[in-house]
């Protein structure tokens, strides 16, 4: 079949425009396949591979833009081209308007001289020097790229701190600072609840769940996932439980996180002790040791309703469970006997985890609870399953799946043609920035497969939660409907659907519940407060946004009304890594 290339010199686009440009123009008439893609030395040798080498396609630098079409004729391919370029600069057009964009963070903060934080979403081997930046400006950052050096984010929290300055970051998807939603994150209520949290979906999960609870949210912190870690020690978790301490608006504080390096956990919760306000801390997949006005929270789920509690002085509870896990069990063979789990948020998948071994046993998982059920090859299940799909292993040149649900959907298909599998667990994570309809992509593919099963003599079992609120813009009543309508049980938590799962997949059965990883408060002495009178600056008023990277955050920061400058940000030194290490050698 024809192929049509061309080049575009020196024209940078961000991941998230060249997939949906890419995915639109396959669509087109009579096209086989579209390739639209930054001319780095790994995506040229992807296009090599799939077939749609051009000439011109290996000089280009990783700085230019290629893109390229397979079709039925060459009128039809070169049609797609123009068509991905068309759409690239709709995008762009559609973002910036009118508008001038900067070239640089200096530029971007004279632009717009109310700006209080960064966002930052470029690859991770160019994030340290925006971020720098950024702080060298006197502006918070929320460093979104991931694959950042760990080496890298030491440096930058060192430098935020000595500055007084809030550094989220690397890998921090979500926050919410003075109701704006921040990367991934949902349209929550205003209340008295804090959050600081190393898990995006944690963070969403608890503050959707305290929305729905009746409660509402002061501000939503996030600090990446390794702010807990030995290596970094809690730097951005410190920073934002003493700023909503000094916060008025805030009364309770929630803390979320995988569990800590034992020394940080310490550290935190000292902290936290020594703070005069109750804090309620979900490190989940470990029990937390009450100590004064620190409790802790075994699941997301309590974490919210212990938060909703104690800001409202009232009970607060979901509803109960409605499904029937012993009639769903009696429909089952005695050759469907295990789970399969598909997520797309990191934490809800580690929750599952830690909530089903103790029943289950062994769980193999690309993220596992225990380094020896570590799921080899990721792409083909093992007995009980629980997997990740927004990891490394299966975002390397994709989206990710709360964004593109394609991958999920075609593993939804492998597991679901797997004889031995009796149920499929998902969760559906809503909010700004995410999928406009995850359901709605996921429903037909459900139905197509419990369909299949029933063909073939088996009853299939798909169960989840919706992570968000019916103030989200995709209306998580209107989701659980369409699952509902699809036959998923879906439940009111994560904690509640796995909880479900595991009725199910045991048939009822019980087993020795193991104890959790206990955590204690280390002495209150140890604890040094950050300086942070610039951060509850940032707390006080409706934050400014410059933006560096995907232009979908500046979108979704526009739909919420928040004034938002982005960046034309360019790879530093066309993208070439030795001139990039002798830039660094030249500023080190």
């Amino acid at each position: 079949m024809p192929i049509q290339g061309e080049i575009h010199r020196s024209t940078y686009y961000d991941s998230v425009a060249l997939m949906l440009a890419q995915r639109e123009a396959r669509d087109q008439p009579g096209v086989e396949d579209v390739g639209v893609v930054m001319a780095t030395d790994a995506n040229k040798e992807i296009l090599r591979a799939g077939g749609l080498e051009f000439p011109g396609l290996a000089g280009a630098r990783a700085d230019d833009l290629a893109i390229v079409a397979r079709a039925a004729s060459e009128e039809e391919a070169r049609a797609a081209a123009a068509f991905a370029m068309q759409v690239l600069t709709r995008r762009r057009v559609s973002t910036a308007g009118d508008a001038y964009r900067p070239k640089t963070v200096a530029s971007a903060a004279r632009a717009l001289p109310e700006a209080t934080i960064v966002l930052i979403s470029v690859p991770g081997r160019f994030a340290h020097s925006v971020a720098r930046e950024a702080l060298d400006a006197g502006l918070h950052v929320l460093l979104f790229s991931d694959n950042v050096p760990i080496e890298h984010e030491i440096a930058l929290k060192a430098r935020g701190r000595e500055q007084g300055l809030l550094m989220m970051g690397p890998d921090c998807g979500t926050a919410i600072i003075g109701g704006a939603a921040l990367g991934f994150a949902n349209q929550v209520r205003a209340g008295r609840i804090g959050l600081v949290g190393a898990a995006g979906t944690g963070l969403q999960e608890v503050a959707s769940l305290i929305h729905r609870l009746g409660g509402g949210i002061t501000h939503a912190i996030g600090t990446g996932g390794r702010d807990l870690s030995s290596a970094v020690g809690g730097v951005t978790m410190l920073a934002g439980l003493r700023a909503l301490e000094l916060d008025p608006g805030t009364e309770v504080i929630v803390l979320v996180s995988k569990p800590p390096a034992p020394e940080v956990a310490g550290r935190i919760l000292a902290a936290a002790a020594a703070c005069g306000k109750p804090v309620v801390a979900a490190f989940v997949g470990a029990t937390v040791e009450p100590t004064g006005q620190v409790q802790g929270a075994t699941t997301l789920e309590e974490a919210a309703i212990r938060a909703v509690q104690l800001a409202c002085g009232t009970e607060a509870a979901l509803p109960p469970m409605r499904s029937l896990p012993e009639q769903e069990a009696g429909r089952l063979s005695t050759d469907q006997r295990y789970l399969r789990g598909l997520y797309s948020g990191g934490t809800l998948c580690y929750e599952a985890l830690v909530l089903l071994r103790p029943h289950l046993g062994a769980i193999y998982s690309n993220s596992p609870a225990d380094p020896s059920e570590a799921l080899e090859p990721v792409t083909r299940s093992r007995e009980h399953t629980v997997i990740d799909m927004g990891g490394d292993e299966f975002t390397q040149g994709r989206l990710h799946p709360m964004l593109d649900p394609t991958l999920r959907l075609a593993r939804l298909r492998q597991e679901a043609a797997d004889p031995e599998t009796a149920i499929v667990l998902l969760d559906v994570v809503l909010g700004y920035a995410a999928h406009p309809d995850p359901a709605g992509a996921l429903a037909p593919v459900i139905r197509e497969v419990r369909e299949q099963a029933s063909r073939e003599g088996r009853h299939l079992i798909v169960a989840g939660s919706v992570c968000g609120t019916d103030d989200d813009p995709q209306n998580a009543g209107a989701q659980r409907a369409v699952l509902v309508e699809a036959g998923v049980l879906v439940e009111e938590s994560n904690a509640r659907a796995v909880h479900l799962a595991r009725l199910i997949a045991t048939r009822q059965g019980k087993r020795e519940v193991r104890s959790m990883r206990k955590v204690v408060a280390a002495a209150a002495a140890t604890t040094a407060w950050p300086e942070v009178g610039r951060v509850s600056a940032l707390l006080g008023a409706r934050p400014a946004v410059i933006n560096v990277g995907l232009d979908l955050f500046a979108e979704s920061l526009q739909a919420q009304g928040v004034p938002v400058v982005s960046v034309d940000w360019q790879p530093p030194a066309g993208g070439k890594q030795h001139l990039l290490d002798l830039l660094d050698k030249l500023e080190g």
